[in-house]
């Protein structure tokens, strides 16, 4: 498939978007922006979350990742799914008798100023980072299937993904967003159903003799059982799986504010609970195509693709797709779920930072109503450029696998929301909340020294994603330092 090709196929599915945010954008407000008006139907909202919600990071670096994890991380996605049934049921109650635009307006409510910033700082932190690993996944396979054949720089290539995004969201945000989700989500399932149907015709396989190889088998271990020293042993990979769940969804407003467009609490939740049942076999069909795409390249001798200089198993599914010869069609499927499932979360991440930094941060509606548009367009613009340089800082620090990086990165900076919205939750104590700040501060440098600790130091222990819930413990110990004693 040639670059042509390729860039001729992502001018004619931008196309697509930005139609349907011409017809989801005439009331240019910051009402339909920021929450829809809540006129969301739950389903469409539960279908399009399956997108956003597994992006170009599972699409890419799952599939990547089974070489060298097997389909371990499928404990963690079965965390997942007990994350989202607490997100549903203790949460969503939470936020919707509230009647919140940003989900860290709730700290405020409950604590106070400071507690509310300080949330709002972390998600701001953890959005960014999450959105540009997404974003930086595309980009490189963008720019090494498409623009270094015209010399085109990584930066430029970066600075384009984000403009067409801020095109198409610039007016209609989250109510444009819920129904190209949609779209894209349905691009996603297609692409990957199709390519494993592609590879599985090619080797000469149906699905159910797939099912049954000996060459799946030696992909396909799920439990490690062993000890509880190794990184990714079942209790700590569940348990970690459904703090991330809880963390990255619940108390994410950019998951939660697709969630607040709903109509009422009871669509919310019918919608979390059946994209959650849905997503998780949608995981398992990408762990398969992993372990599909490593034989297939085993048995043509292909190897994987190599970034600075390094092997990079990320790009083994795109150098399938597009390079070994296996049809226009696979190129043109991967491509379309390539691009739907980067856009889908990369979308809604620039309109929950846009949402956040102005309800938060400038408590826009404190503003003169004449200044109130102007406002937002003008911060839509700058989290564009913090995304863009973001991406661009990756691509010379990151080294490791994508996803597993962004998971190791949540533990750090979604934990003080964890120890936050649990002391709210479950106690019924104030705190000095001038001292919030401190608390979430010192249990991040905590946990990351505990992170870095070599495990021949521990006992052989190696430290996983309980990182998550080890920082919202230490920040609930925290707060509890300074509760009011008057309560």
């Amino acid at each position: 498939m040639s670059s042509t090709s390729i860039l001729l196929l992502i001018i004619g599915y931008f196309s697509i978007l930005i139609l349907i945010s011409y017809f989801t954008g005439k009331e240019d407000s910051n009402d339909v922006f920021f929450k829809a008006k809540r006129q969301s139907p739950w389903y469409v909202v539960a279908f399009g979350m399956i997108g956003a919600s597994l992006s170009g990071v599972t699409f890419i670096s799952v599939p990547g990742w089974i070489d060298g994890s097997q389909f371990s991380y499928f404990q963690v996605v079965l965390g997942y799914m007990v994350g989202y049934f607490v997100v549903a049921f203790v949460l969503m109650p939470i936020y919707y008798k509230s009647n919140i635009t940003s989900i860290y307006e709730y700290l405020e409510q409950r604590f106070g100023t400071v507690s509310h910033k300080t949330g709002a700082f972390f998600f701001f932190v953890s959005r960014v980072l999450g959105a540009a690993f997404r974003l930086f996944l595309v980009a490189i396979v963008l720019q090494q299937f498409v623009f270094d054949d015209w010399h085109v720089p990584f930066e430029i290539t970066v600075i384009i993904s984000i403009l067409l995004i801020w095109i198409y969201t610039n007016k209609g945000g989250i109510k444009t967003i819920v129904w190209t989700d949609t779209l894209q989500t349905l691009f996603m399932i297609l692409a990957v159903i199709l390519s494993i149907y592609f590879i599985n015709k090619n080797i000469g396989w149906s699905f159910s003799e797939f099912l049954a190889s000996d060459e799946l088998k030696a992909y396909s271990d799920i439990w490690v059982t062993d000890s509880i020293l190794e990184r990714s042993y079942f209790l700590k990979s569940l348990f970690g799986g459904m703090f991330i769940t809880i963390c990255m969804t619940g108390l994410d407003q950019d998951m939660m504010q697709k969630n607040l467009t709903c109509k009422s609490l009871g669509d919310a939740q019918k919608n979390m609970i059946s994209f959650s049942i849905v997503l998780v076999a949608v995981t398992f069909l990408f762990m398969l195509l992993g372990a599909l795409l490593f034989i297939y390249a085993k048995q043509h001798h292909i190897e994987v693709p190599l970034m600075d200089g390094s092997p990079k198993t990320d790009l083994l599914f795109p150098e399938i797709a597009i390079n070994s010869g296996l049809g226009i069609t696979l190129g043109i499927t991967f491509m379309l779920g390539l691009i739907a499932a980067a856009y889908s979360s990369a979308d809604s991440a620039l309109t929950s930072l846009t949402t956040s930094f102005c309800i938060d941060f400038l408590s826009i509606e404190k503003k003169p109503q004449n200044d109130q548009l102007k406002l937002r367009k003008r911060i839509h613009i700058a989290m564009s450029v913090v995304l863009i340089i973001t991406i661009i800082i990756f691509k010379h620090i990151l080294s490791r696998n994508v996803i597993d990086s962004l998971l190791t990165v949540a533990g750090y900076t979604y934990g003080p929301l964890l120890g936050l919205f649990a002391f709210g939750i479950f106690t019924k104590y104030q705190i000095k909340d001038k001292y919030v700040w401190m608390v979430t501060l010192i249990a991040v440098i905590v946990t990351s020294i505990l992170g870095s600790i070599p495990s021949e130091y521990l006992g052989g222990y190696e430290v996983g994603y309980e990182l998550l819930p080890l920082n919202g413990l230490i920040t609930f110990l925290g707060l509890l330092c300074i509760k009011k004693t008057d309560t």
